[in-house]
């Protein structure tokens, strides 16, 4: 019981916004990938299945489920029920349209997109290497060249995770003295790890922890130190071996969300602050 009121209250301390990362269709186009399905023939009733299980995992792990992805949702469970009513003649002269039609243009379009957008990202990075050395995976030239490297989306990741928590079901119990663990601490310890090797397997960094908590807690610094630009994510295809980069973090990176320095300077003005309420109140 202790050790379930600990894992909840981490959960309650680090809450980690969804929008920063990905949206509902790109769920969608996670599961139709990973399950090989045909886009234009969506097995709606797995699809909804698979959605609304990745949503009560998402939940669990006290990600910010943002509006949309409930709205999809429903929409599937409305299309799914739709799916088991009576279907009309197709001979008919206006025959109703599948279900489905509205959402397989929602998902191709946002494919087209999204497409374009990792094109463009592509050349940038081309360019850019032109001058600087990347910091990303590099391939090997010479010889039978290895599967390329993708970067990892963020439900790539979360289907990542839930194995390593379904492998650590099947270790021996272990109980330990509940301890609060501070995810900047977490994050120095991974970089501390990543910096003394080019890369690192994503099972490899959950290898030293013992609790639930533990694991959420590493999990969610990961995908912290993603948003702080200090790590980038790669998989070999579909089903390869996720592996972790240290990158050096560039200027426009986003600060962290428990800055040391930035808490330190908030406490010296509320100080001076207060000296200052005083000082005024004495010359009253």
């Amino acid at each position: 019981m202790e050790h379930q009121q600990e894992f909840e209250s981490i959960l309650e301390a680090y809450p980690v916004r969804l929008q920063n990362f990905e949206g509902p269709l790109d769920l969608l186009l996670h599961l139709i990938k990973k399950h090989e399905l045909n886009i234009y023939d969506i097995p709606i009733a797995l699809i909804t299945s698979q959605y609304v299980e990745y949503i009560d995992l998402m939940q669990e792990m006290n990600l910010d489920v943002a509006g949309e992805f409930l709205v999809m949702a429903a929409t599937l469970i409305h299309i799914k029920s739709r799916m088991l009513l009576p279907r009309p003649d197709p001979t008919q002269e206006d025959p109703e349209e599948d279900p489905r039609e509205a959402l397989i243009r929602r998902l191709l379009e946002h494919q087209k997109f999204k497409a374009a957008a990792e094109l463009l990202h592509e050349r940038e990075t081309l360019r850019s290497a032109q001058w600087t050395r990347a910091d990303g995976p590099v391939l090997e030239i010479a010889g039978e060249a290895p599967e390329p490297e993708v970067e990892v989306d963020l439900f790539s990741l979360i289907t990542a995770f839930r194995a390593v928590v379904e492998r650590s079901k099947a270790r021996p119990k272990v109980y330990l003295p509940a301890e609060q663990i501070r995810i900047e601490d977490r994050i120095e310890q991974l970089l501390s790890r990543l910096s003394e090797t080019e890369a690192c397997g994503f099972e490899d960094l959950f290898e030293d922890v013992q609790t639930r908590a533990g694991l959420v807690v590493t999990f969610l610094a990961l995908l912290e130190m993603i948003r702080l630009k200090l790590i980038r994510v790669f998989q070999s295809g579909v089903v390869g071996p996720i592996r972790v980069y240290k990158r050096q973090r560039p200027a426009d990176a986003p600060r962290p969300l428990h800055d040391p320095e930035e808490v330190h300077a908030q406490h010296v003005a509320e100080h001076a602050q207060h000296v200052a309420d005083a000082a005024k109140k004495e010359g009253e």
